[in-house]
């Protein structure tokens, strides 16, 4: 087997994306034979040489997983999360995987779990414009005036947000596609505009929809989903 960067084979072994996996080297939490390595430039062999991550053997996976998982309201984003429930208690394999971005604890919808690094960096970066689809529910009646400041791009935490597609439901209901995930986004920009978010459901990124999968269920992609770039 050829020589691998150290932060392909994290993300190849399922660990974490290959930017975080930078992250991890830089701060010392993996070592090559026994010898911690801070050097992004590293290569390995992965049949010969012994990679460790916070103490514990790291191996390649076998075959890449990819779930969606439709995240019930009060669980949260995260692989641990003391005094929390987290969406890993939902799904029960073997395999480690990880959550694809994230939804704050009070929204649900659509959340990609999976050990493919790679495609956990196609859809986590905003380069790759992946479309994000959102039902969005507001405590109030939010005039057409309002939607169009938030389709068109508006200030939130320093900076405009690109523009965005919106389609009205109802007079307190539309559906908003993104292509970028700010940290509570959609909340802060219905705030911007003098309204609150009541509820917000992830239903579709790029070509994975959730479909009619009900809340904490789970399913795997489809071949045809697999093939997601």
């Amino acid at each position: 087997m050829p020589l691998m960067r150290l932060q392909k084979f994290l993300s190849e072994a399922g660990i974490c994306s290959r930017r975080k996996g930078e992250t991890f080297i830089k701060s010392g939490f993996v070592s090559v034979n026994n010898v911690t390595v801070t050097e992004l430039g590293t290569k390995i062999d992965p049949q010969s040489d012994l990679i460790n991550f916070k103490g514990k053997r790291v191996t390649l996976k076998s075959d890449p997983i990819y779930i969606a998982l439709n995240k019930p309201k009060g669980y949260v984003t995260s692989c641990r999360q003391a005094g929390d429930k987290i969406v890993m208690d939902l799904i029960d394999i073997p395999e480690r995987i990880y959550p694809v971005g994230r939804l704050d604890k009070d929204s649900t919808g659509l959340l990609i779990l999976t050990n493919d690094g790679d495609l956990h960096h196609r859809l986590s970066h905003p380069s790759f414009d992946h479309e994000k689809e959102y039902d969005v529910t507001v405590s109030r009646v939010i005039s057409d005036s309002a939607l169009a400041r938030i389709a068109k791009g508006m200030p939130i935490m320093g900076t405009k947000t690109r523009p965005a597609e919106i389609k009205r439901i109802s007079s307190r209901r539309f559906r908003i596609v993104l292509k970028e995930g700010r940290n509570r986004q959609i909340r802060r920009m219905v705030r911007k505009i003098g309204n609150r978010v009541a509820s917000l459901k992830r239903i579709r990124i790029s070509n994975i929809k959730l479909g009619n999968l009900g809340p904490g269920d789970w399913r795997y992609f489809t071949k045809k989903e697999r093939n997601l770039k």
